[in-house]
């Protein structure tokens, strides 16, 4: 695993949520300068550290609101640092645990070299990620949803289920297959979302 290891005068660890955040400011000798929580948007951050410009490394967990905070340090000149949310667990877990504590956690292993360092992906190719990522998604879910079907008939000891269930002949076959009602419309509403998910994928791959 990658460390952060260079050195700078100011040293920033930030407890990022979607609309505030937690900033904790520490100077090469790990005295706070700054430590108190603010808005979640690029005014207020710029307030808040916009004394330590000189030499500041900003840090954040790799949670899904980093993508601003990574903008914000290229657009104004900032070493920017996206830490590693996994090994950054094993590293400074404790039982006390708040906003105010992690911030500065975040701070202290960036000033002591300690950081793990996650990728930070370029941004002109997140969304073709999140896309991807979201297809991915999608696609377990269908087939959680056939393996439920199939579970379901092997459950009244129906003959097997072998068809691929994408397509819209086969999940006809289907209609009318389970003697109770209730389990009918268990696999009818199954049938269902696969059908839209199906759909879903497809226009996400064009």
């Amino acid at each position: 695993m990658k460390h952060y290891k260079k050195e700078h005068q100011f040293y920033c660890g930030i407890d990022l949520h979607a609309k505030n955040l937690y900033i904790c400011i520490l100077d090469r000798k790990g005295e706070k300068v700054v430590h108190r929580n603010v808005k979640a948007n690029p005014e207020a951050l710029m307030n808040a550290i916009k004394q330590y410009l000189d030499d500041l490394v900003i840090a954040v967990e790799c949670m899904f609101t980093w993508y601003w905070v990574s903008d914000f340090c290229q657009e104004n000149n900032i070493n920017f640092v996206l830490v590693h949310a996994l090994y950054m667990k094993l590293i400074s877990g404790g039982k006390a645990k708040n906003d105010r504590i992690d911030s500065f956690k975040i701070a202290t292993l960036l000033r002591g070299g300690l950081m793990p360092v996650a990728f930070v992906y370029p941004k002109e190719m997140r969304s073709t990620r999140d896309l991807l990522r979201r297809r991915n998604h999608l696609m377990r879910k269908r087939a959680e949803l056939s393996a439920h079907v199939k579970n379901t008939n092997s459950q009244y000891n129906l003959p097997d289920i072998a068809l691929n269930l994408r397509y819209k002949k086969n999940r006809d076959t289907l209609a009318n297959r389970f003697p109770d009602k209730g389990a009918q419309r268990s696999v009818d509403l199954d049938l269902a979302i696969i059908w839209f998910l199906t759909i879903s994928t497809v226009c996400i791959k064009a």
